[in-house]
């Protein structure tokens, strides 16, 4: 099908575990999880780590804001930037939130206003005057946020839950595959059904296969696991993502040389990278 319409993803952060901002990452990045998509006129945000503070500052100069806020799972470094997500302040904004690993136990309203509680934090979410809703569901439901704009949905191997996401759009498609645990042998088949054929993987790998050994059960995936299932699966370009904060710029160009040279076409992601399928 010929491109017709906008689609894109963009990295605001790219970090896992905690945002490590300095000298040393400035190359890459050191905000944790925020991904940003458009689809069309439609705007979508994966995660709120720290990424999200900084496309907060774009979103500003774009009020009124209508967006939908889709949460692989709620450990702290994928959700501390939404405390001080300040369009959400604003009451000209409308954001939609999604979650699907809390139920049956949890619902995300209530996760978030937990976090945004005393004595942990100094405001409540009922401050946040934008019109905001929250929506709930199970892994492998089919999201159909806006007319044309199909979410599949996966569970991800993370303690306490995770899901991934397949963004089709125009006959097009990206996929979000973080935190996860690739397993022993082979690829996780739930996984593989949803990137295939896709044209863009965003997937965990925050280990090499050297410090893998030492992390397992974690959670977390590496750079050669996530290759594996990228050519399993025929996904066309991959991309590297959810860095180790122990990983300074460096490490990073060794990481992005070796798989450029084992799959041509793989990106490493850097904060402010746009990438088209």
């Amino acid at each position: 099908m010929a491109k017709t319409q906008e689609f894109w993803v963009k990295f605001w952060g790219v970090r896992g575990s905690i945002a490590c901002p300095g000298p040393s990452t400035v190359r890459y990045g050191g905000n944790t999880s925020c991904l940003e998509m458009r689809c069309g006129d439609r705007r979508l945000i994966f995660d709120a780590g720290t990424g999200l503070r900084v496309l907060d500052d774009e979103l500003r100069t774009r009020v009124p804001v209508d967006a939908d806020l889709f949460l692989t799972h709620t450990h702290f470094d994928h959700i501390c930037g939404f405390p001080f997500f300040s369009t959400a302040f604003d009451p000209r904004n409308t954001y939609r939130m999604w979650a699907g690993h809390l139920h049956p136990e949890r619902n995300l309203r209530d996760l978030l206003c937990a976090l945004m509680s005393d004595p942990v934090f100094p405001v409540p979410v009922e401050i946040m005057k934008a019109d905001m809703s929250f929506r709930d569901f199970v892994p492998g439901d089919v999201l159909e946020p806006h007319p044309g704009i199909r979410i599949r949905t996966a569970l991800l191997n993370h303690p306490q839950r995770a899901v991934g996401y397949r963004v089709e759009f125009d006959g097009r498609s990206i996929c979000y595959i973080t935190d996860t645990e690739h397993p022993a042998e082979g690829v996780d088949p739930r996984i593989a059904e949803l990137v295939a054929g896709a044209d863009i993987m965003v997937y965990d790998a925050m280990f090499t296969d050297e410090e893998y050994p030492a992390r397992v059960g974690w959670g977390h995936s590496t750079w050669s696991a996530g290759m594996r299932l990228a050519e399993a699966a025929g996904v066309k370009t991959y991309v590297v993502f959810h860095h180790d904060p122990a990983h300074d710029d460096d490490q990073m160009d060794r990481i992005a040389a070796e798989v450029a040279e084992r799959r041509p076409g793989t990106v490493v992601a850097r904060e402010g990278m746009v990438l088209e399928p």
